[in-house]
């Protein structure tokens, strides 16, 4: 089986690094590329990161002596892969830009940014829940005039703490929706180390992550007209975000209001059951099961929980009945595998068996 050349653009920040661990023994990718800014370009990654390396296992050697190419130089990076990741740190139009003209250089680009998330014709994809959404592709690179090149983007961090909870209850009318998060400072990039202010304190504010948490949703539940993907008019949503004093995982608390309110059997087999298109294919990345269950009364925990099937997982507790909406419940997520580079990569897997990269 060809393996697809990868490369990483934004390969030093932290969640480039996830990226070089989930991809360090990858069987259908291998990274021969790595790309940054240009403070960092001509140095090998490891002259690069070693000193800010936070991932749990060592700099991968098969990528440590990799010389840093500069992330403006498209041309140079485009030889040497087949499609890139793409998560640096710039302002929003800039990446819009750089994003841009990869893929009008041929260059599929997966990309954890934001820039391109409300771009009509490029697909948010969650692949368990909106697979068909990558049928845009077509359109989107009419628009650039390319025959491979096209962006896909993943959503923000936070949805995956109970947007994958929610949609299994689609069926059953799901009419207005709270959720509110408590995100892990890893979210920001940063650690206790970094950030010591974290210790011991909560700050209630994330910048623009309310609206996002708000209207991503409905893209992801959208569908496509015209070449390009229409958000759903509903569920109504509403959120509020929270940091808290936690490593990795975001936790949040939902309460849900149906126009057909299911029973607690009904909620428990519609999550237990639910699988999506990468369970159906069997990608390397995909969780065995979407969602699992915890009946204990002091689960999840992000602590104990947030690894589950290698952080790919998500896993809801505590549902009961609200006295306001119809049922409430607590979701978690790993945000830098789940919600970030792993989500990515389970993107690029699915846009692989769809065909998307072929020559």
């Amino acid at each position: 089986m060809k393996k697809y050349k990868v490369g990483i653009i934004g390969a030093t920040g932290m969640v480039g690094q996830r990226f070089a661990m989930l991809l360090e023994n990858h069987p259908w990718f291998e990274v021969t590329c790595l790309a940054a800014s240009a403070r960092s370009a001509g140095k090998t990654y490891r002259e690069c990161v070693e000193s800010r390396w936070v991932m749990e296992r060592p700099i991968p050697e098969n990528m440590a002596d990799l010389v840093i190419k500069d992330a403006s130089d498209i041309d140079e990076v485009v030889k040497l892969v087949d499609f890139c990741f793409c998560a640096v740190d710039m302002k929003k139009e800039e990446i819009k830009a750089l994003e841009e003209a990869y893929a009008k250089a041929e260059c599929p680009i997966i990309s954890n940014n934001s820039a391109h998330r409300h771009t009509p014709d490029v697909p948010m994809i969650i692949p368990e829940i909106n697979a068909d959404h990558a049928k845009v592709i077509e359109s989107q690179r009419k628009r650039l005039g390319t025959k491979r090149g096209f962006i896909a983007v993943k959503s923000n961090c936070s949805l995956q703490s109970y947007v994958p909870a929610i949609h299994p209850l689609m069926q059953f009318g799901v009419d207005k929706v709270l959720a509110c998060t408590y995100q892990a400072i890893s979210g920001a990039g940063k650690t206790f180390e970094r950030w010591p202010e974290m210790i011991d304190n909560v700050i209630p504010y994330i910048g623009g992550e309310e609206e996002k948490s708000e209207q991503e949703p409905l893209r992801i539940w959208g569908h496509i007209e015209n070449g390009e993907i229409v958000k759903a008019a509903a569920p109504l949503i509403t959120t509020q975000c929270i940091r808290v004093p936690v490593t990795d995982g975001h936790t949040a608390a939902v309460f849900v209001k149906f126009e057909n309110n299911p029973t607690k059997e009904e909620i428990l087999e519609a999550w237990n059951t639910f699988e999506g298109k990468p369970q159906q294919l069997g990608l390397p990345s995909a969780p065995e099961k979407f969602v699992t269950y915890f009946e204990e009364d002091n689960r999840p925990q992000a602590k104990l929980d947030r690894d589950i099937y290698g952080g790919m997982g998500v896993t809801v507790g505590r549902l009961r009945p609200d006295t306001i909406f119809d049922w409430k419940f607590v979701g978690l997520s790993h945000n830098t595998l789940r919600g970030a580079a792993g989500g990515a990569v389970l993107i690029a897997e699915l846009l692989y068996r769809l065909g998307y990269f072929a020559y």
